[in-house]
């Protein structure tokens, strides 16, 4: 089991089960939404993220996305997809130990910023893998 949370500690939620993928995502709207160059996202089915303490508020960010945060601190959470309706994406900088679910993969990269250097050897996907 995973665990995580968000800034000021209001947040608290657990994952249960597999990942189903990792990323780390350079698209405009994640660095946007989060204020960093790019965004880790693990996705899990949805039935696996319990939130256990403090409930996040969600805004629509583009057609068919929501994206949860703290509605205390501000911390960005959560990403859903209309187009995956299943499955949530948490961001991976919110786990109490983000270093168990590293990235697998850089996704929009046709975004990144010209002054990220990507050295880590792991697959690149102008857009997204699917």
């Amino acid at each position: 089991m995973l665990k995580g949370g968000c800034l000021c500690g209001k947040i608290r939620y657990e994952i249960t089960g597999e990942a189903i993928g990792t990323t780390a995502c350079h698209c405009v709207d994640c660095r946007r939404a989060s204020g960093a160059p790019f965004v880790g996202w693990m996705s899990v089915a949805r039935d696996a993220l319990r939130f256990v303490a403090g409930a996040t508020r969600t805004y629509a960010s583009s057609a068919g996305v929501e994206r949860g945060f703290c509605p205390d601190c501000g911390t960005p959470l959560t990403y859903c997809s209309a187009a995956f309706a299943d499955e949530i994406d948490v961001a991976t900088g919110t786990l109490d130990a983000p270093g168990d679910a590293p990235p697998e993969e850089h996704t929009w990269t046709s975004q990144q910023l010209a002054w990220v250097r990507l050295a880590d050897g792991l697959p690149r996907y102008p857009r997204s893998r699917s």
